[in-house]
C-alpha cells in the first residue's frame, strides 16, 4: 500500500496497529528466548506441538 493510499484510510489507526504489531513482535521473541532457556534446542519443537494442538 502506498502513503497515499494510507493517507485515505484513517492514517492515526493505521500507524498505532503498526506500532501495535511490532510491540507484539518484540514481546514474541523476548518470549521465545525464555522458552529457548528453558528447554534447549526443543524449543522450536515443543511450540510448534502446542500451537497445533490449539
Amino acid at each position: 500500500m502506498r502513503m497515499k493510499e494510507v493517507e485515505q484510510v484513517n492514517r492515526k489507526e493505521v500507524i498505532q496497529l503498526v506500532k501495535e504489531i511490532i510491540e507484539l513482535d518484540i514481546r514474541r521473541d523476548e518470549l521465545y528466548e525464555k522458552l529457548m532457556t528453558i528447554m534447549g534446542s526443543d524449543a522450536y519443537e515443543v511450540l510448534r506441538f502446542y500451537q497445533n494442538y490449539k
